[in-house]
């Protein structure tokens, strides 16, 4: 059955070709419940299909799908971050269907309930109730589930227990050692590469939105949280694609600390003026990608990619279960029917040979390659390589010698149950590329078509920092995540050694917390022995230096192989100066994080004070995810109040 396409509409047939269907035509319009104004970016879906629509400025939908000829109801459901969705129940006796929507905000009634919640944790009521009580699904879901996720009608149970995926969850996540705090005499420096990934908030938002559990702490990764909204860095300026900006303030969650936010933003680029593509979609139709937040998403997805290809750019189509196939040669991107029907015909059955797919998908992408191009490869899977040659170290090495020839990885992580988020970010690590968790087709828009330039075109790639310490300012200090992004100190000037990339668009940020000199609690960080035939050496004058720190920045342009250096001195210059919002909401998301991982550094760190801190650090909030974030954070709240034996009263 052949996809259709008018604007944002997304359809596709899950039916057998032995079923008689007709064609239904579903549209109507979304407006706020309180204002009445047009609402557009909403999700409708119609369930139990892989239809679906997103409404333009004027709140306007349309979305055709097949329907068995018998079928005389359907169940449509509305969805936009900032609300809460709506389900409506109508009847297709007839072809043409109108169906309106008034959406209502989900803050001040989840706001509520956490109050409630609050209440009864200082009053000391803390004996569970006999049973835990429920919050419907559209209270908590600021955020638009997958369309083939249950949870969307479902009520979302408040407790911190994992997700029902039955018995055969097999999700693997890395394990996550959180960083010390180090003597700043005895470790002077601090090297690391950068990480644009963003994967881990995503998959967070998963489980607390759609699941109603915590997530384990392994997959809560503090800089893949931060880097995943919008900040307002400068934006860099002369022959540099990147500029550094950095700020100290207060940490709120330790008394006497200091909090140094250093960020780098990369220069935008036009989607119109990015320079041609070679795609090559390497695809997972495994038998673990049937359910309908897998192959039915994935699908859904590529179509949004595929509205934003231009004559010049080109794609190809692979896929692997058992075997793996070209289905679709390189086509030109004017060629969207042909794309789209090469997409609409997949379909999910075997095992999972992903190792052979790799290799079929970069000797696609080579024989197709664009000098002076974006030569990429974007892999869409759940992860789970089961099958064939796919020892993560040979897959590794076969990633990297392509990365050297020219070609990059982004991949895509959909489902639940047997996520290998573990092996997935390891693979866009290694593949100059990027790792996104794709939990609904908003979030498909989100990283395919809004942050399309930074996808898909890497402008620095081996981004280095190296921080340097006053030791007669800063007694100790942490770096906040990137733990599995450490370097050696010496590895920084080393420009064989491989570091993160930094695609166009791009924001990075990273937060180091403080202990200054002379602060009470300087005299317990932990420092190493003595050395018996040297000493570090301090230069002459640091005592009476103002400088905290010194951030340097090491990176090469794609198609250059000598890196190039960036140095940048900070100041703490007191708390007369007020932090931005943006540093107030990276220090909320660094809290929310520490507290998810049950942090031992989390100190007096509530997600009241996340609520708190990130609300009063909104700004503009273009795209509604510092607002989203707002709702995650009272929601998890909640389950961890559950999780402790405070429910909410209803």
């Amino acid at each position: 059955m052949r996809s259709y396409i008018v604007g944002a509409v997304l359809g596709v047939t899950l039916l057998s070709p032995n079923v008689a269907t007709r064609q239904v035509t579903f549209m109507g319009k979304v407006t706020d419940a309180a204002t009445g104004q047009p609402i557009g970016g909403v999700q409708v879906v119609v369930q139990r299909t892989n239809g679906s629509a997103l409404t333009d400025s004027t709140g306007a939908y349309r979305v055709v799908v097949p329907l068995p000829a018998r079928q005389r109801e359907a169940t449509l459901i509305a969805r936009r971050i900032g609300y809460g969705s709506v389900t409506q129940l109508v009847d297709v006796t007839g072809d043409r269907v109108r169906v309106d929507f008034a959406l209502s905000s989900a803050a001040a009634m989840l706001s509520a309930q956490v109050i409630d919640a609050r209440s009864a944790a200082r009053a000391k009521r803390v004996a569970p109730p006999p049973a835990p009580v429920p919050l419907t699904a559209p209270m908590l879901h600021g955020l638009p589930t997958s369309p083939g996720h249950a949870a969307a009608d479902a009520s979302l149970a408040a407790s911190g227990a994992p997700p029902a995926v039955g018995e055969f969850n097999t999700e693997s996540y890395a394990r996550v050692d959180e960083s010390p705090f180090l003597d700043a005499r005895a470790n002077p420096r601090s090297t690391f590469s950068i990480d644009v990934d963003r994967a881990s908030y995503s998959n967070v938002r998963r489980f607390v939105l759609t699941d109603g559990a915590l997530p384990p702490k392994d997959a809560v990764r503090i800089e893949e949280l931060l880097n995943y909204f919008p900040y307002e860095n400068a934006p860099p300026v002369g022959e540099h694609p990147l500029s550094v900006t950095t700020e100290v303030a207060p940490a709120p969650w330790a008394r006497g600390h200091r909090l140094v936010r250093v960020a780098l933003q990369g220069r935008a680029v036009d989607a119109a003026k990015l320079p041609p593509s070679n795609l090559v979609f390497l695809i997972d139709v495994s038998g673990s990608m049937q359910s309908p937040d897998k192959l039915p998403l994935v699908k859904a997805s590529l179509r949004l990619l595929v509205g934003e290809l231009r004559p010049q750019d080109r794609v190809a189509i692979v896929v692997y279960a058992g075997a793996a196939g070209l289905v679709l040669p390189s086509t030109p991107g004017h060629r969207k029917d042909r794309i789209l029907d090469a997409i609409a015909a997949l379909e999910a059955g075997g095992s999972t040979a992903g190792g052979a797919g790799i290799r079929l998908a970069y000797d696609v992408a080579r024989a197709n390659y664009l000098r002076g191009g974006n030569n990429r490869v974007i892999l869409a899977t759940d992860g789970d390589f089961n099958v064939g040659a796919s020892s993560d170290a040979e897959m590794v090495r076969l990633i990297e010698e392509k990365r050297e020839q020219g070609t990059y990885l982004t991949v895509l992580g959909f489902g639940t149950g047997n996520l290998k988020d573990s092996k997935m970010e390891q693979l866009a690590d290694k593949g100059n590329g990027n790792y996104a968790y794709v939990d609904d087709l908003l979030e498909a828009r989100k990283v395919l078509v809004h942050e399309i330039g930074g996808t898909l075109l890497t402008i620095a790639k081996d981004v280095k920092l190296q921080v340097e310490f006053n030791p007669h300012r800063v007694a100790a200090y942490r770096l906040l995540g990137y733990e599995n992004r450490a370097l050696r100190d010496e590895d920084f000037a080393n420009d064989a050694k491989d570091a993160g990339e930094l695609g166009a668009g791009h924001a990075v940020t990273a937060l180091y917390e403080i202990i200054p000199a002379g602060a009470p609690d300087a005299r317990r960080v932990r420092t190493p022995d003595t050395l018996r035939y040297q000493r570090v050496a301090e230069r002459e004058g640091a005592e009476r230096s103002p400088e905290l720190m010194f951030v340097k920045l090491r990176y090469k342009r794609p198609n250059e192989h000598a890196s190039r250096l960036l140095e940048h001195p900070v100041v703490d210059r007191g708390d007369a100066v007020r932090p931005s919002d943006d540093f107030t909401f990276a220090a909320a998301v660094a809290a929310f994080g520490l507290i998810l991982r049950d942090s031992e550094h989390k100190g007096s760190a509530t997600m009241e004070d996340v609520v708190a801190m990130a609300s009063r650090a909104q700004g503009p909030d273009r795209g509604g995810y510092r607002g989203e974030f707002v709702r995650l954070a009272r929601a998890a709240e909640r389950l961890l109040l559950a999780r402790e034996g405070v429910v909410a009263e209803r």
